[in-house]
Parts: structure tokens; C-alpha cells; sequence
């Protein structure tokens, strides 16, 4: 019998659906003859669709000609996996079944990310009576306005523009000047580079805030990222997800005027002056989209592991330069009061340890305790891949950067094209390798 196959319906329809997926093996006696009828109405019984199913002549047979083996790929409801195996073993030998692992539905293509918008409300200004724009209904009313334009965004619509007040341009201008005089001693020199550049070509001032827009283009031509509205604090998997595709979610509300050097949730002064110029840094975009790329696909406890890795490092980074500690966490960047403490002789700083930072217990409403301090860059990036290799996940997946889209290896064809476009880079940089010699 010729192998036979059909289209399967995706992880996220048979999650949906309550379905299980099997790969059955088992032996027929007299296959040729009653066997394949009595096991295919087993099949039937159980409401079963094949997907896969192979036969041979079975490597020990008692009637050579008859004795089949066969191999089965098939989805039936979860319910019935331990009924339709038991009801197999009265008609077939052998009988070996294996439940196949189900990852979480992650987006593969860049438009998928219309659908990683999942909010966490635990600092929403209309729910956290803690939160300064609680009592002020202005303020929640110019949230709400806000955070539909980035509900109402599509991939591929232009990035909304928001006309700031002179209200909210004063609270930018108030945390800008502030943080800006302590860049040149606090910041790594990645951040003060591209901080530099955003004042020169991107329009970085304490007199406007930067759209979206202009920012996004300038990242785009920098490291490929681009920015992408979001109403506010995600879930960690939705945001994660996004880094995959070099797309940074990033909300354009700004911290209540009361309180203009801390901010419990992210905001565009979090954003723009924390995240926007590490991500133009062409190492740090990648120890980024490396992080994303992990979460794809990863169990909940995983997700979690890794949310706590970016934490202690995107968040609240720290490496060392020229025997000094500087900061490139956007948490820090972001935050005057603790910029000045990560920097001080009061927290205790562990050195960057891929394992022991992810299961470190942190605070997001007061300073941090503890701070993870990288000796550079590239042992960053080589920590983190070494990490996210132990990730356990029943697929391997490749990031194709002309079409935006998360490949799932699934077949020896889909390695070997990778293969051979490596080659040819791999060839480009040799010849010019040899003309530089």
C-alpha cells in the first residue's frame, strides 16, 4: 500500500477542538485478507481522521505474504485515545502508541501578530486604585482614545500619530532633560551612540515627543526592527512573539504629569528613551529577536523563564565597560531614581548567568535587590543561545528575513535550502575576503 496523506488542520484548530494527535504503529496477521477490514472500522468507530498511513510486510511474519505492519498518523478526540488504542489491540499485534506533544499556538507569519495583542490589566489607570490617573477621568478618557488606535491597527496600516498636548510634551520634556544629564555617565556607550543619532536624524528633543513612525524607519534602516503600536502591558508570550519578527510593540500614552519620574507600566518615555536606542544596536537587536525567537512554541513555564531572563536583561541590564558598570537596561534608562541606585554601592550585583537569572525572583514595584552584570556583550548573546538550546520543543524553526515569516523545519527539503543559501553567502564573503587580502 502506497503512503497516503492529507492536510492537516493547525496545533491552534485541534487545541480548539479537543482533539490528540497519534502516531500508531501495529501488526496484522492475515492482513491481506480480514485484517485491514476490522482494524479500519476500529478507525471508523472512533470518529478517527488519518492523515498518514503507511503498510509493509512485517519483518517477522508466520504467512510472509499476508503478515502486514503499519504505521498511522491520525487525530481523534482526546477523550478516546485510551478507547481506540484498547479497542485496536483485539483486532491487531503489536499495538504501540505515542501522543504527540502539542505546542501552544505561535504566530509564523509577521500579520499574525494582529492576533498577540493580550493585555494585562494589572496597572490599568480605570482598575489600579494605586495608579496616579486614577481619580483622573481626563486621563483615563485620553488613555482610552490612545489605546484604540492601537487596537484598531492591522499589520501593514501606517503607524498611528498621536498630537500630543502641551500637558504631556511638558512631562516628556521634565523626564527627558532629566535622564538625558545622567546618559554620558550611567549609559553604555551602544545607548549613547544611537541616543546621539536619534537627536540628529530622528528628532530626539525635550521639546516634542518622536511619532512612532519616524522612529520606527529610523530602527528599520539600523538593525531591521520596527516598531508596532500596542494598547499596554502584554502578556509575556504575545510580546515575546513579536521580537521574533524584529517588531517591537510599544504603547504612545504617557505617565500622569503627577508623577513624571516613575511610571508603574510602559510608556512612551519607557519606550523611546529606554528600549528605542539598544534596539538600534545591531548585537543588542539580535540578543532580542534570539529571545522572541525561543519563546515561539514554549511551554508556559518556559515562557515564564524566559519573560524573567528579558526582565534582568533588557529590563534591567547592566555590563561592564572599561572596568566601570554601565547601564542598557531600558528599565533603567527609563527610570532617574533607579538609574542613580542600580549604580550606587546599595544593590547586590551577581555576575550575568543565564540559569541563575531565570529563576530569579524580581520586583516590579520598587527598585531591584539584585542586578545581573554581563562582562560584555558577546558573552551575553553566547549565554542566552546556549540557554534557549536547552528549550525543549518538538520542532526546530528558522526566521526567513525576506519574507518575515517563521519557518517550522519540518522536512529534510526545507534544511537543505537553508543549507545552500548559506553557502552562497558563505562564498561572497570569501571572495571578498580574498580582495581584502
Amino acid at each position: 500500500m502506497e503512503p497516503s496523506t492529507k492536510k492537516e488542520p493547525s496545533a491552534g484548530e485541534r487545541e480548539a477542538a479537543g482533539k490528540a494527535t497519534l502516531t500508531l504503529t501495529f501488526a496484522l496477521r492475515n492482513g491481506r485478507k480480514a485484517g485491514i477490514s476490522r482494524a479500519a472500522k476500529v478507525f471508523e468507530v472512533f470518529d478517527t481522521k488519518i492523515y498518514h498511513l503507511e503498510s509493509r510486510p512485517a519483518k517477522v511474519s508466520r504467512n510472509t505474504a499476508d503478515d502486514l505492519e503499519f504505521f498511522v498518523r491520525c487525530e481523534v478526540p482526546n477523550c478516546e485515545v485510551s478507547s481506540l488504542t484498547n479497542s485496536l489491540k483485539r483486532v491487531a499485534e503489536d499495538v504501540k502508541a505515542n501522543q504527540e506533544e502539542r505546542a501552544p499556538w505561535f504566530p509564523k507569519k509577521i500579520r499574525d501578530l494582529d492576533n498577540c495583542h493580550h493585555l494585562i490589566t494589572k496597572f490599568d489607570p480605570d482598575l489600579d486604585h494605586d495608579h496616579p490617573g486614577y481619580t483622573d477621568a481626563e486621563y483615563r478618557k485620553r488613555r482610552a482614545f490612545i489605546a484604540d488606535l492601537a487596537f484598531n491597527f492591522r499589520q501593514g496600516d501606517p503607524l498611528p500619530r498621536v498630537e500630543y498636548t502641551a500637558q504631556e510634551t511638558a512631562t516628556w520634556r521634565e523626564v527627558y532633560q532629566k535622564l538625558s544629564s545622567l546618559y554620558p555617565t550611567h549609559a553604555c556607550h551602544q545607548y549613547l551612540e544611537a541616543f546621539h543619532q536619534l537627536e540628529k536624524y530622528c528628532g530626539y528633543q525635550a521639546d516634542r515627543i518622536p511619532q512612532l513612525q519616524d522612529v520606527s524607519a529610523f530602527l528599520t534602516e539600523r538593525t531591521g526592527f520596527k516598531l508596532r503600536p500596542a494598547a499596554g502591558l502584554l502578556s509575556a508570550r504575545d510580546f515575546l512573539a513579536s521580537l521574533a519578527f524584529r517588531v517591537f510593540q510599544t504603547t504612545q500614552y504617557i505617565r500622569h504629569s503627577s508623577s513624571p519620574m516613575h511610571s508603574p507600566e510602559p510608556d512612551c518615555c519607557h519606550e523611546l528613551l529606554g528600549h528605542v536606542p539598544m534596539l538600534a544596536d545591531k548585537e543588542f537587536a539580535q540578543f532580542s529577536q534570539d529571545i522572541g525567537l525561543a519563546s515561539l512554541g514554549a511551554s508556559d513555564a518556559d515562557i515564564e523563564k524566559l519573560s524573567t531572563l528579558y526582565w534582568f536583561t533588557v529590563e534591567f541590564g547592566l555590563c561592564k565597560q572599561n572596568g566601570t558598570i554601565k547601564a542598557y537596561g531600558a528599565g533603567l534608562l527609563s527610570s532617574y531614581g533607579e538609574l542613580m541606585y542600580a549604580l550606587s554601592k546599595k544593590p547586590q550585583y551577581k555576575p550575568f548567568d543565564t540559569d541563575a537569572m531565570a529563576i530569579q525572583p524580581y520586583q516590579d514595584q520598587s527598585f531591584q535587590p539584585v542586578y545581573f552584570v554581563a562582562e560584555h556583550f558577546e558573552d551575553m548573546k553566547s549565554q542566552l543561545q546556549k540557554y534557549t538550546v536547552k528549550i525543549k520543543k518538538p520542532f526546530t524553526l528558522h526566521y526567513n528575513p525576506f519574507t518575515c515569516n517563521v519557518e517550522v523545519l519540518d522536512s529534510p527539503q526545507k534544511v537543505k535550502e537553508i543549507v545552500t543559501h548559506l553557502k552562497e553567502e558563505l562564498k561572497t564573503l570569501c571572495h571578498a575576503f580574498e580582495k581584502l587580502s
